[in-house]
């Protein structure tokens, strides 16, 4: 009988325990069960970590929105796969059943996790958490399609769609900020800016595509990027960095009558942002992003075709590796930026 090795959160603010032996529930309507190849770590875990959410009420409970893997079994009604098939498994919702969250048993204690859950060799998860694997779609690069990629490309795609000749800003080089100046290689930009604190990022960002980058430990990041634009303002920026001042300061450098800031980062909970009324009357414009407003069953096939064709050089991005073991010490590289997107290998 298949039982469960999982990373599980028991207590906000401490690190996470690895369980071997939790048994795993009979599946119910709309549910797959899935052996966990690879899986991706995002900043938001590290925050549910830390508690930086807010309280935390499903506790016990595992972890992780973003992985590849292998189906096992299907639950009744599920039709967008089938034992044996290869998959992509990512937080944000698809076509397929909405089904429960699952509640898994160790001895006498009852360990929640949600809709999708990757810190773990096996998973119950959701069909409309599911993807089917593109062909010539390695499973190690398959993570970042789960949370990083669509979140990050998605937000060029789909939300910014960025006019010819552009100038761009991106705040913060971890695995969406990345996956989004990958994207605007497939436009015409003529100042594509990288702004990070990591002088590595900012070189890695080169080979991507940024045109000029600053780093705001060294630099007066407003006056650079004002005369990089020659005093304008960005067209666009899209800020992934977590922070509430660098959204703020994103904001601030998008021009008048037109300029636009998307941002995907979740600060901790309580923390606000302070905008100047008068820059949303002078036509700046500032938006949220929810996973880059991505359709996974749509869009996935779509970033797939354009990494087949060396377009989205992906492969880069999953050069930190890490065990299941090892999983608090890929959070703590990700808290100290020192990798771009921690992959566990199961």
């Amino acid at each position: 009988m298949l039982k469960i090795k999982a990373a599980v959160l028991y207590e906000t603010g401490k690190p996470l325990i690895i369980e071997d032996g939790i048994d795993i529930p009979s599946l119910v309507k709309g549910q797959v069960l899935v052996k966990i190849h690879f899986s991706g770590v995002c900043r938001s875990q590290l925050m549910e970590v830390q508690g930086r959410r807010g309280d935390d009420n499903y506790l016990p409970h595992m972890l992780g929105h973003e992985g590849s893997g292998e189906v096992v079994e299907i639950g009744e009604n599920v039709k967008k796969v089938k034992p044996g098939d290869k998959v992509i498994l990512g937080w944000i919702k698809g076509e397929g059943i909405d089904a429960p969250s699952t509640k898994y048993r160790i001895g006498n204690t009852v360990i929640n996790a949600g809709g999708v859950t990757t810190f773990s060799n096996y998973s119950v998860i959701s069909e409309n958490r599911i993807v089917k694997l593109p062909d010539n779609l390695p499973l190690d690069v398959a993570v970042l399609f789960g949370c990083a990629l669509p979140t990050g490309a998605g937000m060029i795609l789909n939300e910014i769609n960025p006019a010819n000749d552009c100038s761009i800003g991106f705040f913060g080089l971890g695995g969406v900020g990345l996956s989004a100046l990958m994207m605007m290689n497939l436009f015409s930009s003529k100042k594509v800016i990288a702004i990070d604190i990591n002088d590595q990022k900012l070189k890695f960002s080169k080979t991507f595509g940024s045109t000029h980058t600053v780093n705001p430990t060294k630099d007066d990041v407003y006056g650079a990027v004002m005369d990089i634009t020659d005093g304008k303002g960005l067209d666009y920026a899209v800020e992934s960095s977590g922070l509430t001042s660098s959204i703020e300061l994103a904001f601030s450098l998008v021009k008048k009558h037109g300029g636009k800031c998307v941002f995907s980062s979740h600060p901790k909970q309580g923390d606000r942002i302070s905008l100047d009324p008068h820059d949303l009357l002078s036509g700046k414009n500032i938006q949220g992003s929810w996973g880059g407003s991505c359709c996974p069953d749509r869009d996935i096939p779509i970033f797939a075709k354009l990494y087949s064709e060396k377009r989205l050089p992906l492969e880069k991005l999953v050069s930190a590796r890490y065990k299941l073991e090892d999983i608090n010490t890929a959070l703590s590289d990700m808290e100290q930026y020192s990798v771009y997107r921690p992959i566990l290998e199961m």
